[in-house]
C-alpha cells in the first residue's frame, strides 16, 4: 500500500492505494512541486518497477515501468530542478539515469553508469556543484570500500560563461518558518537562491575557514596580547577582499604597509602582510602561503609566475613526471599566451579546453620500458603503399637521443645530423599519441555505434506458445539468412521453421515444425547449409533436419539424418567454422566427441572433464577447440594430437553457467560467468595463459546466462541474456583494460533469443557492421547495428575490412581429419559503384 499522509491532520491518511505487489521494501519520493509522487519496488513476478502517480487520480499508476530481475532495492534519488532521476539499487554495479516528464512516456532512459556495486548512493546539493564546468548532478556512490563521486555534466562548448538554462534557481538553505509555525499550520517556501557565481554573495570565491589557534608565547615584555595577533591568516592566492575578510585583521595588516605601496616581508612578531588591494598587484607577483612547519613562522614570500608555475607541477592531473625541457617550452607557450594560463590557473576551463591544451604543450619524458618486437603480421599492414620494406633495425625503435643531447651541450637542433633528427621527432609523436589514449582513454571507432530494430513490416509476429523449458547451455534460437528455428512448446519437442522471406502476421492455428520425438537440448543451422538445421535430444540422439525450399508447409517427423552420439543427454552441438560436416557434441557423460557426419562415424572423444560441460568453441581456424565447465575451468584441446586438454587454466567461479567465444584471430577467449554473489561478469583470457584473465567486467546481478556473440571486423561483443531488456557491447582489444564498454542497447521488450547473420548480410551503404535476429515473447525482429557517420554515402574502409568468407567451407571432412587445414579467404565488401572513403581522403 501507498499512503499520503498530513500529520497535521485530525486523520493523518488523507489517500491510499494498491501499490506493488511484492511483500519487500519499497521506497517514495516526491517529484518536486508537482503533485506527482514515484515510488520503486517489486511486482509480483519479482521484477523490479517503477511507479508515477497523480494525487488528482491517486488509485490509477500514470505510469509503470518494468525493469530487471534483481533483488537489490532500487533507491531512487530525484532532483527537481533538472527533472533527472537516478535509480541505484543495493547490490548493483549499474546506476541508471531517467528523466522525468509530465506527458507520455513519463520516463525516459539515458546513459547506465556502469562501476563497483553499489552500497549505497545520495545526491550532492545543487549548491556543490561546479556550475562552470557543466556539472549538473553529482552522486556519491558507497561501495564496500570507499565514497566514489560520480559527475553528470553537460556538454558544451565553451564553459566560459555561467549556463543559465542548465540552472534553475534552487532552493537555498535558509527559511523564515519555525517549527512552532510550522505545528500551527503556517506553510512558507523555501527562499530560491541562483547558482551564478555572479550573483552569489561572495561570488566564485572558494570557502576560507578560519584557522585555529596556534601555539605562541609571549615575546614581549609588555605582555599585551590580542587573538588577532593568535588569528592571523595571510589571505589565499586569488581570493579577493570580500565582506569575509572584513575583521580585525584588515587594520592590523594595512597599518603594516609600506607609504610606496611595496610589501615588507615580516612584522616584528612574524605576522604576515599583505597589499590594500589584491587585485592591484600584477600575474608577476602573488603572495602565497607556505606550508607551515614547527620551526617556521607564517612568512609570506613573493615569487615569479615561473616559479609558481613550477611548484604548481604537483598538482597537475595530466602528468606526474614533467622534464626540464618540458617546463621551458611550456613557460614559452604560456608567455606567448597568457589567456590561456590564466583559464587554467582559475580551474574554469572545459574538458575539450583542457584536452586542446595538453595535446599542444611539450610532451614528458616516459619511463623507460623495454621496447617489444612489432609483430611480423602487423609489419605488412604498417607498411605504405609504395614504401620499400624495412629491415629489423629499421623496424625496431631507435634509441632515444634525448640524452644524447643532455650530455652534449654543444649540440643544438640545428647541429643534430639530420637522422637523430628525424628518431627524435619520430619519438616525439609516439610519445604524444601514447600519452593522449593513456590519460584520455582509447577512443573505439564503434564507441557510438547504434542498435536500430526493422520496420514492422518485416517482422514475424504471432508466435504463440513459446517453449520455456530449453536447458541454460542453448542460445534457444537459431537464424540464418533465409528462415529461423524457435523452439515451441509441447510434447514431442517441437521446433517451428519460419521464412524470413515471409513477414507478417502468423494464422492462428497449428504451426508448421519439426518434431524430434524427444526434449530439445540444443540445435544449430549447418554454416554452409542454410536447409540443414541439427538437433540434439535428451536421448542421446542427434537428428539432421533437411527443410525443403519455401519452408515447412505441415509438420513433420522424418529427419534426414539420425547419429546415436551419446549414451545420455547431450547438452551442445556445433559445426566446424571451416570444415564442412565435421560435427562436435558434447554429452552429460562429460566427454566431448568429433563425428564424420559424412560417413556418421566417431573420429575423436576428448575427456579430463570432472564435471558439467557448460560450453564449447570452436578457434577461428578450426583446430582447437575450448571448453568451460562446472568445475571452474577452462580448457583447450588440440583433438587432431591429443584427447586431453593442451592447456587449462581458472575460469568462472559461479556454478550457474558461463559461455566462451574466441576473439582477435584465435588470440584470446572471452569468457561470460558468474562470481559468488550471481553477478554476471566477462572475462578476457590470453589463449596461450589460461592461469588468470587479462581484464574482467561486472555487470549486473541476475540469474540470466550472459550469451556472448563475436564480431571479428570490429572485434565487438554483444551479449545478451534470456529475459534481458539490454543488449551490453564491448569491444575486445590487445591492450589494457582489453574490455572496452561501448554504447549499449536498450530494447523495447524482453529478449528471449538472439542470433547474428553472416557478414554479407549487412546492409554496407548504411554502414551496418553487424546484422542479428531477435526473438521476443511473440515476434522475430530484424536488428541493425551501424555506426554514425557524417559521409555515410562513401564506403568507410576502416569499419570495413577485408571479411572472411565463413559461408563457404575451406575443406572437407576427410581433409580435415586428415590434419589439412586452410584458412578461410577474405574478400572486400565495398559495394560496386561505392567510392572509397580513403580515396577521397587521398585525392
Amino acid at each position: 500500500m501507498v499512503r499520503i499522509l498530513d500529520p497535521r491532520a485530525e486523520t493523518p491518511i488523507s489517500m491510499i492505494a494498491e501499490s506493488h505487489q511484492s511483500i519487500k521494501d519499497s521506497r517514495v519520493v516526491w517529484l518536486g512541486d508537482q503533485n506527482r509522487i514515484l515510488t520503486t519496488g517489486f511486482d509480483a513476478a519479482r521484477l523490479r518497477q517503477v511507479i508515477i502517480r497523480d494525487l488528482r487520480n491517486f488509485s490509477v499508476p500514470e505510469k509503470t515501468l518494468e525493469l530487471d530481475c534483481s533483488t537489490g532495492i532500487l533507491m531512487p534519488l530525484f532532483d527537481p530542478d533538472t527533472n533527472m532521476l537516478f535509480l541505484a539499487g543495493k547490490g548493483d554495479t549499474t546506476i541508471s539515469y531517467l528523466e522525468v516528464t509530465d506527458k507520455d512516456p513519463y520516463l525516459i532512459e539515458g546513459i547506465r553508469h556502469s562501476g563497483e556495486q553499489t552500497k549505497g548512493a545520495c545526491l550532492v546539493p545543487k549548491r556543490a556543484l561546479r556550475v562552470m564546468e557543466g556539472e549538473v548532478n553529482r552522486i556519491m556512490q558507497l561501495t564496500s570500500n570507499s565514497v566514489i563521486p560520480i559527475m553528470y555534466q553537460v556538454p558544451r562548448k565553451t564553459y566560459r560563461d555561467f549556463h543559465s538554462d542548465l540552472y534553475p534557481d534552487t532552493n537555498g538553505f535558509k527559511t523564515e518558518l519555525t517549527g512552532t509555525q510550522w505545528l500551527n499550520g503556517v506553510n512558507m517556501a523555501v527562499q530560491k537562491i541562483s547558482l551564478d557565481p555572479a550573483k552569489r554573495e561572495l561570488g566564485d570565491q572558494p570557502i576560507i575557514p578560519r584557522l585555529g589557534p596556534k601555539p605562541f608565547s609571549s615575546t614581549g615584555s609588555s605582555g599585551d596580547f590580542s587573538f588577532d595577533k593568535v588569528f592571523n591568516v595571510p589571505q589565499a592566492p586569488g581570493s579577493e577582499n570580500g565582506d569575509s575578510q572584513k575583521d580585525s585583521n584588515d587594520n592590523t595588516q594595512e597599518n603594516s604597509l609600506v607609504s610606496n605601496g611595496s610589501v615588507e616581508e615580516t612584522h616584528e612578531n612574524g605576522n604576515c602582510k599583505e597589499p590594500e588591494a589584491f587585485a592591484e598587484m600584477t600575474t608577476e607577483e602573488v603572495v602565497i602561503r607556505p606550508k607551515v612547519t614547527p620551526d617556521e613562522d607564517d612568512k609570506p614570500r613573493i615569487i615569479s609566475t615561473a616559479e609558481r608555475r613550477k611548484s604548481g607541477d604537483r598538482e597537475k592531473i595530466f602528468e606526474s613526471k614533467v622534464s626540464t625541457e618540458s617546463e621551458d617550452q611550456f613557460d614559452a607557450s604560456v608567455d606567448d599566451k597568457p589567456s590561456q594560463f590564466e583559464r587554467l590557473s582559475g580551474q574554469r576551463t572545459s574538458i575539450a579546453e583542457r584536452r586542446r591544451m595538453y595535446e599542444n604543450r611539450s610532451q614528458s619524458v616516459q619511463e623507460e620500458k623495454p621496447a617489444s618486437p612489432v609483430p611480423l603480421r602487423r609489419r605488412e599492414s604498417l607498411k605504405v603503399r609504395g614504401e620499400q620494406s624495412k629491415t629489423d633495425e629499421e623496424i625496431m625503435p631507435p634509441p632515444s637521443s634525448v640524452e644524447f643531447t643532455r650530455n652534449r651541450s654543444d649540440l643544438c637542433k640545428e647541429n643534430l645530423p639530420a637522422d637523430i633528427n628525424k628518431r627524435n621527432n619520430a619519438n616525439s609523436a609516439n610519445t604524444t599519441s601514447k600519452r593522449t589514449s593513456t590519460v584520455f582513454g582509447r577512443v573505439s571507432k564503434f564507441r557510438h555505434l547504434k542498435g536500430t530494430p526493422g520496420h514492422k513490416s518485416t517482422h514475424i509476429e504471432n508466435i504463440r506458445n513459446l517453449s520455456r523449458q530449453i536447458p541454460g547451455e542453448c542460445d534457444g534460437f537459431q537464424a540464418n539468412p533465409e528462415r529461423v528455428a524457435v523452439p515451441i512448446s509441447g510434447a514431442g519437442g517441437k521446433i517451428a521453421i519460419f521464412e524470413l522471406s515471409k513477414p507478417g502476421r502468423l494464422p492462428d492455428g497449428v504451426i508448421p515444425s519439426l518434431v524430434n520425438g524427444n526434449n530439445i537440448m540444443d540445435f544449430q543451422w549447418d554454416p554452409f547449409d542454410n536447409q540443414r538445421l541439427a538437433v540434439a535430444c535428451d536421448d542421446g540422439c542427434v537428428k539432421i533436419w533437411a527443410i525443403p525450399e519455401g519452408g515447412l508447409t505441415e509438420p513433420t517427423n522424418e529427419p534426414e539424418q539420425e547419429l546415436v552420439a551419446h549414451s545420455d543427454k547431450i547438452y551442445i552441438v556445433k559445426y566446424h567454422p571451416l570444415a564442412k560436416n565435421v560435427f562436435l557434441t558434447a554429452s552429460y557423460d562429460m566427454t566431448l566427441k568429433i563425428w564424420d557426419l559424412e560417413t556418421l562415424t566417431e573420429k575423436y572423444c576428448l575427456k579430463g572433464h570432472t564435471d558439467q560441460i557448460f560450453s564449447t568453441a570452436w578457434s577461428p581456424c578450426g583446430t582447437y577447440v575450448a571448453t568451460v565447465s562446472k568445475d571452474g575451468k577452462l580448457r583447450v584441446y588440440n583433438p587432431r594430437k591429443s584427447d586431453v586438454p593442451i592447456r587449462e587454466g581458472t575460469g568462472p567461479v559461479g556454478t550457474r553457467g558461463a559461455r566462451l567465444v574466441w576473439a582477435i584471430e584465435g588470440e584470446y577467449i572471452v569468457v561470460t560467468g558468474f562470481d559468488k554473489v550471481s553477478e554476471r561478469q566477462i572475462y578476457v583470457y590470453r589463449a596461450t595463459d589460461l592461469s588468470a584473465p587479462l581484464g574482467m567486467v561486472g555487470l549486473d546481478v541476475s540469474p540470466a546466462i550472459l550469451i556472448p556473440f563475436y564480431d571479428e571486423d570490429s572485434s565487438t561483443i554483444f551479449a545478451t541474456g534470456k529475459g534481458d531488456s539490454t543488449i551490453y557491447c564491448f569491444e575486445i582489444t590487445e591492450e589494457s583494460p582489453f574490455i572496452c564498454p561501448l554504447s549499449h542497447h536498450r530494447c523495447s521488450s524482453l529478449t528471449q533469443g538472439l542470433s547474428f547473420l553472416p557478414k554479407n548480410q549487412c546492409d554496407v551503404a548504411s554502414v551496418e557492421f553487424a546484422k542479428a535476429q531477435r526473438l521476443t515473447n511473440g515476434t522475430v525482429e530484424p536488428l541493425s547495428f551501424t555506426v554514425p557517420r557524417i559521409k555515410s554515402e562513401l564506403f568507410q574502409d576502416d569499419l570495413f575490412p577485408p571479411t572472411k568468407v565463413l559461408w563457404e567451407p575451406t575443406l572437407v571432412a576427410a581433409e580435415w581429419f586428415a590434419g589439412r587445414d586452410k584458412p578461410a579467404q577474405r574478400i572486400s565488401l565495398q559495394p560496386e559503384g561505392m567510392d572509397s572513403c580513403k580515396l577521397m581522403w587521398i585525392v
